[in-house]
């Protein structure tokens, strides 16, 4: 497997060869299984694929937020701005969760608290991590409200979460991510139980904030058109690791690995015809409890040759900063 893919930008974000497993009784589920990706200062990165394929487990694992027991950090590096968070200290990893590295959650009703003030939640960290007092945190808080379309923000400052519509509450914790000026922001299925609407204005909000503050993003998503629109790179993961790693105009004109191409035809065209049947992968993502000796994606490829079954392929430049995991010819895959 490559190291690192090799950039001549500053890298804010490294993860090497990242194994995180969760122990369940008698099996091993093997949640992220060699990943290795990077993300620059400033850049939009997409992380995509089927549910259940490593990529909320892969962005837990880089604030170290997997719950002990049962799931463990077997190996790997995960190195921001150079410094390996796999060994820092607890003490530390505090000081650069949300403050340098921030998250946004996939249900903002339930990671926001209940019991306490929007205004209260958005200082909080202020007042922890840059030292200012709570009148500064509370004035802050209101502009930080007012940034991201949050409605006569003084008065609303007061009120609790559930005042508050699902879309409303996924911009307070696009607030609260940018509260202490990080320089990576880790964005988890942000639409998640939004409607169409409210989707649009929220990612078009983050995309317009990581403009105006430069700060670097990873989308993790399922939704290929959100990836289309707002990722400069997009990194396609299948069964805890990738598959196909590039530029996102290359990927979308020209994918290499078969799992890429399926993703891709899957979607519905408004150019298709009506009575067209809609593609689809043919059957399930892989037990990650008991995943085949050869490629994970295999028993669902319609490639699948001999050496496929027995050794699992590694990531290869084939282009420019194009990379991809797969034994078959690159000419000879139908897009």
């Amino acid at each position: 497997m490559i190291e690192a893919l090799e950039s001549t930008k500053e890298k804010i974000l490294e993860v090497k060869d990242l194994r995180t497993y969760f122990y369940i009784n008698d099996s091993v589920v093997k949640a992220v299984d060699g990943l290795s990706y990077h993300v620059n200062k400033g850049e939009c990165v997409g992380l995509v694929g089927e549910s259940a394929c490593g990529k909320s487990v892969s962005s837990m694992s880089v604030l170290r937020l997997i719950p002990y027991p049962p799931g463990i950090i077997e190996g790997g590096e995960i190195l921001f701005k150079g410094e390996d968070l796999l060994q820092a200290t607890e003490k530390r990893m505090r000081e650069i969760r949300g403050n340098r590295i921030a998250m946004v959650f996939q249900e903002a009703s339930t990671s926001l608290n209940p019991v306490l003030t929007v205004g209260r939640q958005l200082s909080e960290s202020m007042e922890l991590h840059r030292g200012i007092a709570k009148k500064t945190a509370r004035a802050e808080s209101i502009k930080l409200l007012e940034k991201v379309g949050i409605p006569d923000a003084k008065t609303r400052i007061k009120d609790y979460p559930y005042q508050f519509s699902g879309g409303m509450q996924q911009r307070i914790m696009i607030a609260m991510a940018l509260s202490c000026n990080p320089e990576l922001i880790i964005a988890d299925e942000p639409t998640t139980a939004l409607d169409v609407t409210v989707q649009a204005q929220v990612l078009e909000l983050i995309a317009s904030l990581r403009s105006e503050f430069n700060t670097a993003v990873l989308i993790i998503t399922h939704n290929l058109g959100v990836v289309a629109r707002y990722v400069d790179r997009v990194n396609v993961m299948y069964a805890g690791a990738l598959v196909e790693t590039g530029p996102t105009d290359v990927i979308y004109a020209d994918p290499k690995h078969p799992y890429t191409i399926g993703l891709l035809a899957s979607v519905p065209r408004l150019d298709s015809p009506r009575k067209e049947t809609m593609k689809k992968i043919k059957g399930l993502p892989p037990n990650l409890a008991q995943l085949p000796p050869g490629c994970p994606f295999a028993p669902r490829c319609d490639y699948t040759m001999e050496q496929c079954l027995v050794k699992r392929p590694v990531l290869e430049e084939i282009d420019e900063n194009h990379y991809r995991a797969c034994f078959l010819d690159a000419d000879k895959l139908k897009s």
